[in-house]
């Protein structure tokens, strides 16, 4: 069944989009995240124009996040008080990533900043948390205790002024390397269309040493406001959110969510840490493969979205 799309400006499979959703969906309540660095891709790959498909994905990361908070809030596994610090820096960070995301379309040079964005910090972040992931369970495996997080165990981090103490999480830390994370996934996010939960999730566990049973549901608990603000945004700046494309891929992702949520708490989280980094890597594998492909047309026709005639 052919759907078309407004802002886009080409017909579809419905039900390919709506199983993009899902299949999203269902990573986000799995592993605590947007899902974003994943259905961005799809959807470029897919034929969507980058400017439409990151501004619409950031829709899709609002429901199928506000899905999974809604299941980890009934188990009590959110730490509220730092979800909201995070939210405050995310959202001034999705300010500035509106600005920029403007002044890239306008230049031209979206779509390159995009794939290469994608292959830099996908394959970086990706690589740490595979190598990082394997360890673990080679640990685990030959019976060496992994060392867990102690009360009075600090790093660099908790040397830092203006702290304050969250009692879900356990943690007496400064809020200044709280704020800078959520700054930067939202700016990230906003730029990007991604959601930043593969990097939240890996901050939060070894940077602020949160435990790894609360860290997926915080994590969402950000993400769910800060990409409802640059969704808010994109709406407003930039006037590239599809409608249409956006409620297709919020069906399948609220539906995908549910069925993640529950799937991850029977996971360790080693495991789940190996998991999501074979995606991070496998997608941003994808980006650097059309980078250096030649492609079929060496010359095009760009349209600029949004000028005026």
């Amino acid at each position: 069944m052919q759907l078309y799309l407004p802002i886009a400006e080409i017909p579809v499979n419905m039900f390919l989009i709506f199983g993009m959703g899902g299949a999203v969906g269902f990573l986000s309540g799995l592993f605590g995240i947007g899902g974003g660095f994943l259905l961005t891709p799809l959807l470029i790959f897919s034929g969507i124009p980058p400017a439409v498909a990151v501004a619409t994905v950031t829709t899709q990361v609002v429901a199928s996040s506000a899905s999974a908070v809604m299941t980890y809030l009934r188990r009590k596994a959110i730490d509220l008080k730092l979800g909201t610090m995070l939210l405050i820096g995310g959202i001034a960070g999705s300010a500035l990533g509106v600005l920029l995301f403007d002044l890239l379309q306008s230049l031209g040079q979206l779509d390159v900043v995009i794939s290469l964005s994608y292959v830099t910090f996908l394959g970086a972040i990706g690589t740490l948390m595979f190598v990082e992931s394997i360890r673990a369970i080679r640990r685990r495996k030959t019976g060496v205790a992994v060392r867990a997080r102690r009360p009075g165990q600090h790093n660099w981090i908790h040397g830092l002024p203006l702290k304050m103490r969250f009692r879900r999480s356990k943690l007496y830390v400064s809020v200044i390397p709280i704020l800078v994370l959520g700054a930067g996934i939202g700016f990230l996010g906003t730029v990007l269309g991604i959601g930043g939960g593969f990097m939240m999730v890996p901050a939060l566990i070894y940077l602020l040493r949160v435990p790894t049973g609360i860290v997926i549901g915080t994590s969402l608990f950000q993400i769910l406001f800060t990409m409802s603000a640059a969704t808010v945004f994109h709406a407003i700046g930039t006037q590239t959110v599809d409608l249409v494309l956006a409620l297709t891929l919020m069906i399948g992702g609220v539906i995908g969510a549910q069925f993640g949520a529950r799937v991850g708490q029977n996971l360790r989280g080693d495991q789940l840490r190996l998991l999501l980094a074979l995606l991070v890597l496998g997608v941003g594998l994808r980006f650097a493969i059309d980078l250096l492909i030649v492609p079929d047309d060496l010359y095009s026709i760009a349209i600029t979205m949004g000028a005026g005639a």
